[in-house]
């Protein structure tokens, strides 16, 4: 971002998580997790793929595996493909993480930096499946290289461990959803496949290996169908059923949160609004950087209009590709863009991305995502995303 320059330093401190005992973890599933985890005594680390239904529980399940994958291994990694309830990230993102710690409460939003990150830009798969699949590959060849190289590879680089790897999926399970699901373990070649099935067979996924051809001899991962945590008298799934609007803004609340020090008393979503109206943006060069509008196309002239007041995807293109339409640029993190002012070239961003990695961002990315309304409801402000005398 050229001599990006911050109004006003800031200092961001990590929150600590307060353990809690109200996640019922099912035997079965404690059983299946330490399987996975303990019983392969060979190298290379499993790679764990988590799929099922809508609300079935693939996340809970997945960070109850990464808990006890991390009681064998000191860092885990973690491919999140579900933009719209990601774990570690804020929503519109696919990320690859690696954790070196447990998370002791599952109920408890955590955002965390991944290795790497693509901003897709939207909720769902739907509007782009293409992208969608091509960005998810991308993250996976990422974690092959870098944390499960081979045995010829390892020979070179003998300190470096290789990593086992859980992937946390959407639950569309129909149609094209299906479809996606059987590209990405047929590439992936997991060692394990979980499947949460619930009661209501016709929202699951087929029984046994569904991303194979009917008829086809079965040679492949570990395949292993558990059922839901909760059932009813009637032994019939209880899916716990989530807000998915209010989750995401729950998320992006959390993530620009980190704009502020952690010390400082905030109660209330009013309070916190107010915070992060008044606290000072970086300023950006627009000479700096390029800007994407992501599913539509938006007329030059129009360009800065269309992002002011709204979530962007920060992101570094890549200096080996003279191409820069071939590569794909990494997202280092979300901005709200507070406003333009064309008379200064100027460009101001609120983001909790410190400066030292700000710097290397050449490239805005707009998407679908939304300002939470909690967070524009600022008494005393005309406008808080939008600075004086700019567009």
């Amino acid at each position: 971002m050229g001599e990006l320059k911050l109004l006003e330093k800031k200092k961001i401190v990590e929150t600590t998580e307060v353990p809690s005992p109200s996640i019922y973890i099912p035997d079965h599933w404690s059983e299946t997790a330490k399987r996975i985890a303990f019983d392969s005594t060979t190298c290379p680390p499993p790679i764990a793929f988590i799929c099922g239904a809508k609300n079935s529980g693939k996340t809970t399940f997945s960070r109850h595996l990464l808990n006890t994958l991390l009681q064998r291994y000191k860092e885990v990694a973690y491919l999140d493909t579900d933009c719209g309830q990601p774990e570690f990230t804020p929503p519109g993102c696919l990320s690859l993480s690696v954790i070196d710690e447990q998370t002791p409460d599952l109920t408890i939003p955590t955002i965390k930096t991944p290795v790497r990150c693509l901003f897709f830009g939207d909720n769902s798969a739907k509007r782009d499946p293409e992208t969608y699949i091509k960005y998810v590959f991308s993250l996976y060849d990422y974690f092959i290289t870098d944390y499960y190289m081979s045995n010829e590879s390892m020979s070179e680089n003998p300190g470096k461990p290789l990593l086992p790897l859980v992937v946390n999926t959407p639950g569309w399970v129909k149609g094209i959803g299906r479809d996606m699901l059987e590209k990405m373990v047929r590439y992936f070649s997991p060692t394990h496949v979980v499947q949460i099935r619930i009661t209501a067979e016709k929202k699951n996924l087929p029984s046994g290996a569904f991303w194979l051809p009917e008829g086809q001899e079965y040679e492949g991962p570990d395949l292993i169908e558990i059922k839901t945590a909760f059932e009813d008298s009637f032994k019939r799934s209880v899916l716990i059923l989530k807000d998915a609007r209010l989750m995401r803004d729950i998320r992006i609340i959390a993530y620009f949160r980190q704009c502020l020090a952690s010390d400082l008393d905030i109660s209330s979503r009013k309070e916190l609004a107010h915070a992060l109206a008044s606290h000072p943006p970086y300023e950006v060069p627009l000479s700096s950087i390029k800007v994407t509008h992501l599913y539509c196309q938006v007329p030059s002239s129009e360009s800065f209009h269309a992002l002011n007041a709204s979530i962007v995807g920060l992101a570094v293109t890549s200096a080996k590709s003279t191409n820069s339409e071939a590569c794909t640029p990494w997202c280092v993190g979300l901005g709200i863009v507070r406003g333009i002012d064309v008379s200064k070239d100027l460009l101001y961003v609120l983001t909790p991305v410190p400066q030292r990695v700000l710097v290397k961002v050449d490239l805005l990315l707009q998407g679908f995502l939304q300002i939470p309304t909690s967070l524009l409801q600022v008494q005393g402000y005309r406008s808080p995303y939008m600075s004086a005398n700019v567009l």
